[in-house]
């Protein structure tokens, strides 16, 4: 896997690529017969083209989604821009909701980011078609380091008023149009190339068994005990015949700190279920670099949930697993001999070829 970053091929000025670099790695891979995974990582004007939270401080690692379709950058609109780049911040898709070189400190709920002029003209003007003019983007959801119920929003259950799921759905559809429409610019970019389009989601696990799931609303998915906010996701990914790939598959609840109220084994299957039960290929990788037994088996489970059969392939399996990572760690003759058991166990003890 490599990061294909959009200041060093666009360094000299807009619309002047330069691809070169890049060549000669692919031509490198190519030689060794390997295969590439590419992440497109575009970012960094005007300052409200940034996500903003509450307190008006800016995130420059992706830019906000409310200028998705205005032409801001020399004539073109973000998504134009975009075409071949990750959905969102680290190249997922979600809000980047908390960011720690703002100082947000795992568990902390994160923060909605939706507070730029762009999104917050987009909001008024649905408040308004919602025959509610009056209704403003929350000032009551806490801190990036808050727990849930420290916050009026989410301890006092306004998430669940009517005003509260007004903005959670505005708030996630935002996201899943966005995701929708570079998808869709992409698809036309790679019309009649035998390239399979992927989208990264991330694993929010942390707040996942708490009522209010409050780091994945913070984030722009609209998931709660009675509500799947990842099967949409799906959905808009089946439109475009991509490949849901998702994260933390080697995480168990039990190496989990029980005041996060993580579930990661939970999450890993609901949005694998849903990604399935909508007919796509579902991918994934590992959250943190680990060299270990345990994690190995959890991803092996999470690969292939219902096991293996002599007769015939799994109904329901990843159809690719990205591992992070090649290191000196892993390249220790312990843990590379028990990697190299690993992948026998990931193509369930076949022969087969690299």
């Amino acid at each position: 896997m490599v990061d294909v970053w959009w200041g060093l091929v666009e360094s000299k000025g807009s619309k002047q690529y330069d691809w070169s670099a890049y060549k000669s790695l692919f031509q490198l891979v190519q030689q060794c017969g390997l295969k590439l995974q590419v992440v497109m990582s575009f970012h960094q004007c005007d300052p409200d083209i940034f996500y903003t939270n509450r307190a008006g401080n800016r995130n420059t690692e992706y830019l906000t989604l409310g200028v998705d379709n205005l032409p801001l950058f020399e004539g073109r609109t973000a998504v134009e821009v975009n075409i071949e780049v990750g959905l969102g911040p680290a190249g997922e898709l979600r809000y980047p909701s908390y960011p720690e070189n703002q100082g947000w400190v795992f568990p902390g709920i994160g923060e909605f980011q939706c507070y730029d002029k762009y999104l917050k003209a987009d909001f008024k003007e649905a408040a308004i078609k919602e025959g509610h003019p009056e209704w403003e983007l929350p000032d009551n959801a806490g801190d990036y380091n808050d727990k849930p119920g420290s916050t009026e929003f989410f301890g006092s259950a306004e998430y669940l008023t009517a005003k509260g799921k007004f903005f959670l759905t505005w708030y996630s559809n935002n996201l899943l149009k966005h995701g929708d429409q570079i998808l869709d610019e992409a698809n036309k970019a790679f019309l009649g190339c035998s390239v399979k389009l992927a989208a990264k989601v991330s694993g929010i696990h942390w707040w996942y068994k708490d009522d209010s799931h409050a780091a994945e609303l913070t984030a722009g998915f609209y998931n709660l005990n009675d509500r799947d906010g990842y099967r949409p996701i799906a959905r808009m990914l089946s439109r475009h015949y991509s490949v849901l790939n998702f994260t933390c598959l080697e995480m168990r609840n039990s190496e989990q700190p029980e005041n996060a109220k993580s579930g990661p084994q939970e999450l890993v299957q609901q949005v694998l279920s849903g990604g399935w039960t909508e007919n796509i290929e579902v991918a994934g990788e590992n959250a943190l670099p680990r060299y270990d037994r345990s994690a190995y088996n959890q991803i092996l489970l999470n690969c292939r949930p219902n096991g293996v059969s002599r007769d015939f392939p799994p109904k329901l399996r990843l159809t690719a697993l990205t591992y992070l990572r090649l290191s000196d760690q892993l390249l220790q003759r312990k843990n590379f001999k028990l990697f190299k058991t690993f992948v026998k166990k990931l193509h369930a003890d076949q022969v087969f070829n690299l």
